[in-house]
């Protein structure tokens, strides 16, 4: 069954996810995403609170950006949430956006190196291992988490190009597609990470997880339309969806056939109702998802 889940968008003040996660978890929502996007809202303070003030749904941060964060800061932080909620939360990391790296000082000059570097050794903490390496931007000296995951996680990494794609397939557990990803856009980045897997001789599983902008009520499309002409992707086909939960859940389908695990409905940033657009996802979409 394809996996479906919702975003809180940062544009919604910190003090409005408290409502809305409750919301989540009573209507039975799968998932329910956050992100770090600079300079709004805290991914891990964010993600503890919304685990936190709930009891079964699952909490995703998508993404972290690496060249913020010590890879020991990173593996703590997350082993803390893993053993605390296990099985609810779900990590992503990400080479960030370079203009806002640029903004704090942190721009790598090889962002790919730092992201495979920043995966490899926070995969290796989270399982447990001792992990010493001197790499160009990682450099971990004997080092070992007193507390790593009592069980197996998965560590996803966001992807759009073609090489960081490969990278995901090849280091990471699953993968975090943006939303400005069609369907032809889902298959084109499975060939990719396939081939990262297999450079990588890995055989287990890889999950794929999608952004997919969704706007219902009267004036959704005006809503989504807008949206797509702010984010530059208004002559992409096949992109978003506005309407009813049947035209919702179609679109949710597409993704699916094309190689998505999980589609995330991502709301647009003026949404009016940020609640009911939650249980819209649960309620409304999900009976109609196979």
């Amino acid at each position: 069954m394809t996996g479906l889940g919702a975003v809180f968008r940062p544009q919604l003040a910190p003090e409005r996810l408290r409502a809305v996660a409750r919301v989540a978890d009573e209507v039975g929502l799968e998932e329910l995403w956050l992100w770090e996007d600079c300079f709004r809202e805290g991914g891990i303070s964010a993600a503890a609170a919304a685990l936190a003030w709930t009891e079964r749904v699952r909490v995703g941060v998508g993404l972290l950006p690496v060249p913020l964060r010590n890879v020991a800061i990173t593996a703590m932080e997350a082993a803390t949430l893993h053993r605390m909620f296990p099985g609810r939360a779900i990590l992503g990391v990400g080479h960030g956006v370079q203009d806002w790296m640029g903004q704090v000082g942190a721009r790598a000059e090889s962002p790919l190196t730092l992201l495979r570097e920043h995966l490899l050794a926070l995969r290796a903490l989270l399982g447990g291992e001792r992990v010493t390496t001197e790499g160009r931007y990682v450099r971990l000296d004997d080092v070992a988490l007193d507390w790593p995951p009592g069980q197996g996680v998965e560590v996803f990494a966001g992807a759009t190009g073609p090489r960081s794609l490969r990278l995901a397939g090849e280091a990471a557990d699953g993968t975090v597609l943006t939303a400005s990803t069609p369907p032809d856009g889902v298959r084109r980045a499975r060939r990719l990470i396939d081939e990262g897997r297999a450079t990588a001789a890995r055989a287990d599983g890889h999950r794929v997880v999608v952004y997919l902008l969704a706007a219902t009520g009267p004036d959704a499309g005006e809503r989504l339309r807008a949206e797509l002409v702010a984010e530059g992707d208004a002559s992409v086909p096949d992109l978003g969806v506005a309407g009813d939960a049947a035209a919702v859940a179609k679109a949710v389908e597409r993704l699916a056939e094309a190689g998505a695990d999980t589609v995330v409905l991502q709301p647009t940033g003026d949404e009016p109702d940020p609640e009911g657009f939650v249980r819209f996802a649960a309620e409304e979409v999900r009976p109609l998802v196979a």
